[in-house]
């Protein structure tokens, strides 16, 4: 009878149990704590956002490069297409009503237009759906444009940043703010983070699921094996085979080095399978359903053939990758450099532990596997793909984010004893060589030339020396704990700089969004557009006007009237392609070296009237005057 408790002596502790249970999880956050994330967005959004959304600096540079546009392009069509399903039905992607009619109805909006990639009206089958699916949610909300069809890579960038943050903080807190700020300063990370491309949507769920499943392997919580397959699902359905791939070798070299190869056995989860496959198949199937020649073109042609030829024009040396490392990892080049060789130091130590326990009992980091784990992870992309036929520098973003958290695990650790002297040296260096650099960038872009003025020259020297000297002088003076600040503000003010007084310098020499503002400009009610300029110009145009171009080589030269844009150097071919036909030039694009014509349509001729002498607009009489833009 003893043992026996009042109920109400019970339910009181029950009662103080409950309030001791959220006092400790529902407990406001320290002033610390909130200093950290206040930093962390400020800095992250800033980096990611700065000169790319209207209301932030400005969308400053228009689309770039051949894929940018031709993926903002099929998104925008294959918007087009599901909202012409959606209206056909007049159904929402939710059902109105629990009703057979209204579910199939919502299903044919859903499917509507979201399956085949349409690029000019044609299936255009060489990437997965992800981006696509992204831009077209972003251009739903805040219409079609440039700087949103960046968002899916600005956003995926974001919530990279974010989870690295809190893994580290969950996981190895102390580094966890300079694991996230060294992530997103890296000039890998701000590049693709405003590019619209599938480069990022891989990077940034792959690196997810990859510390996911790192967070499995330490706690043994089949919870966290949960990322692993719901992001691994999301980077397979933004580039293909190419992920599973990647985390399935890293991770068997990671059992095969530790010999845990139950590992293997005890990642293949159930749960995380079915879910995998519920949400890659679905879209596979569909898309090989519609269109019988996907699985040939996209998996032999753009994943297969293009690992092991050149068949895309992107063949480069076997040392490509390393030096588009050192570049990506820029102005942490040389730190991170250091930690990765003291990871793999620290990781041939603990192999010898593990295999010779006695002579090396006692070191100070045996049985920890994250750094081992980060440094196959961070190094097994670069080499694989360094024996790839083509190379882009993509490739190898997912090496970025392993080697950014080695560097913060490097700094942490390294606290008590400081950097040496000869890194900080080197460190301070590299900043100065990027504010070098990039200081330079307009002037070579607005003269064309490779050695610029003295005085510029001069000017980015001072601007090289003064942030190498704050750098420098900083780490000597508060250590360790300000390395990642100070770091930022060369990034920070070069950013600014670019894209806040040279902005339009940029959109002018790498966009062809100018151009195509100056030919509405000039001829409104011109509809058509022939081009003959490099390819990248030439999607982008398609894009700005939302409209295939037409190639005289192609098309043939058609009777209506057209703008024809064609480079300079190929002005002498207009006699043997416009022979009888009327045109006059409308403006010289300098910075690209264009020339932009306005053709007349061909009139009708009859075998029994001879035509009329040509105007003074004849191409063997043209104005002498024209408008040149130059920015």
């Amino acid at each position: 009878m003893a043992d026996i408790q009042h109920p109400a002596v019970t339910g009181a502790r029950n009662g103080s149990a409950i309030v001791m249970w959220l006092q400790q999880y529902l407990k406001p956050p320290s002033i610390a704590t909130i200093r950290e994330f206040v930093i962390l967005f400020v800095v992250t959004i800033f980096l990611l956002l700065y000169g790319l959304v209207p209301v932030f600096g400005g969308d400053q540079l228009g689309l770039v490069g051949a894929d940018e546009p031709r993926y903002a392009q099929i998104a925008r069509e294959m918007l087009t297409a599901h909202s012409q399903a959606c209206h056909e039905v007049d159904a929402k992607m939710v059902p109105r009503s629990p009703r057979p009619e209204d579910i199939r109805n919502s299903f044919h909006c859903i499917a509507g237009g979201t399956v085949t990639p349409i690029l000019y009206g044609k299936p255009w089958l060489e990437k997965p759906a992800l981006y696509y699916w992204r831009a077209m949610s972003f251009f739903k909300e805040f219409g079609v444009s440039d700087w949103t069809a960046r968002l899916p890579s600005s956003s995926g960038a974001l919530a990279l940043v974010v989870l690295i943050f809190l893994h580290m903080r969950r996981f190895r807190p102390g580094g966890h703010l300079d694991a996230a700020l060294i992530t997103v300063s890296c000039v890998a990370i701000v590049s693709f983070a405003r590019g619209a491309s599938t480069d990022m949507q891989l990077a940034a769920p792959f690196c997810i699921g990859m510390l996911g499943w790192y967070a499995w392997y330490e706690t043994g919580k089949k919870f966290w094996l949960f990322d692993l397959y719901f992001f691994g699902a999301a980077a397979t359905l933004a580039k293909g085979p190419v992920a599973p791939f990647l985390a399935l070798a890293i991770i068997l070299l990671f059992a095969g080095l530790r010999r845990e190869w139950s590992l293997l056995r005890r990642t293949i989860w159930i749960p995380g399978v079915i879910l995998y496959l519920v949400m890659v198949l679905p879209w596979y199937i569909a898309v090989q359903k519609r269109n019988p020649t996907f699985y040939r073109l996209f998996f032999l042609e753009h994943n297969l053939e293009r690992f092991a030829t050149n068949r895309y024009q992107h063949h480069q040396p076997f040392w490509y990758y390393l030096a588009v490392l050192l570049i990506g990892l820029m102005p942490w080049t040389v730190i991170a450099i250091r930690a990765l060789a003291d990871s793999i130091e620290v990781s041939i130590a603990e192999w010898k532990v593990r295999h010779n326990p006695q002579r090396y009992l006692g070191h100070t980091r045996a049985g920890d596997a994250f750094p081992e784990f980060l440094v196959l992870w961070a190094l097994f992309p670069i080499v694989f793909f360094s024996f790839s036929g083509s190379k882009l520098p993509g490739y190898i973003l997912p090496s970025i984010p392993p080697l950014t958290i080695l560097t913060a695990d490097y700094l942490n650790r390294s606290r008590r004893q400081g950097l040496p002297q000869w890194l900080i040296w080197a460190h301070a260096a590299t900043c100065g060589l990027l504010v070098f650099v990039l200081a330079l960038a307009p002037q070579h872009m607005k003269y064309e030339t490779f050695v610029p003025s003295a005085q510029w020259l001069l000017i980015a020297g001072a601007a090289a020396l003064a942030f190498g000297a704050v750098v420098f002088l900083t780490i000597r003076r508060w250590g360790i704990p300000q390395v990642c600040y100070v770091t930022l503000l060369p990034v920070l003010a070069t950013l600014v700089f670019l894209l806040g007084f040279y902005g339009k310098e940029l959109d002018m020499n790498y966009s062809a969004r100018p151009l195509a503002r100056e030919i509405q400009l000039q001829a409104p009610e011109v509809k058509l557009v022939a081009t003959d300029i490099k390819r990248d110009m030439d999607y982008g145009l398609a894009f700005y006007r939302d409209q295939p171009m037409i190639h005289y080589s192609a098309d043939g030269v058609p009777d209506a009237e057209h703008i024809l844009v064609i480079r300079s150097s190929d002005a002498g071919d207009l006699d043997r392609w416009l022979a009888g036909r009327v045109y006059k030039p409308l403006f010289l694009y300098e910075s690209q070296g264009i020339e932009v014509y306005r053709v007349y349509a061909r009139p009708p001729v009859s075998p029994d009237i001879v035509p009329p002498n040509q105007p003074e607009n004849h191409p063997h009489h043209p104005p002498k005057t024209r408008r040149h833009i130059t920015g």
